[in-house]
């Protein structure tokens, strides 16, 4: 079985990644965690390296990796949600673990969620953390 976790260095996503090293250990998974950003900066380091840390304190083995895409300078939830399901369809992920932060209507309306666009586009199973 092959885990992707997207994560973006929220409480919900750590949250998430956890859950996903149990899951993975659990269950003898490959797992795959993933940060979408539009650039690499110091702060996206640090996610990655709070990332490994998470991972090694699980005991787990499991890919970290950023993903990049300088093309977009606003990262709205659907946009991220569009970029999970085509790296899942890439690269055959038979799940997905993700966080979500429980926003408002407005926030969704405005931004979107990337994990509503995931569940809904039904083409994985997804596990959702709050």
């Amino acid at each position: 079985m092959r885990l992707l976790v997207p994560i973006d260095g929220s409480d919900c996503s750590t949250r998430a990644l956890a859950f996903a090293c149990e899951f993975a250990e659990r269950f003898d998974a490959d797992l795959d965690v993933v940060h979408f950003t539009d650039e690499e900066t110091s702060a996206t380091e640090q996610l990655d390296a709070h990332a490994r840390d998470v991972v090694d304190e699980h005991g787990v083995d499991a890919s970290v990796e950023t993903l990049t895409d300088r093309d977009v300078s606003i990262r709205t939830g659907n946009r991220v949600g569009d970029e999970i399901i085509a790296l899942v369809e890439e690269r055959g992920y038979d799940h997905v673990v993700m966080g979500h932060h429980g926003s408002g209507a407005v926030e969704r309306a405005i931004l979107g969620s990337a994990a509503e666009v995931v569940l809904r586009a039904e083409s994985v199973a997804v596990t959702v953390v709050p």
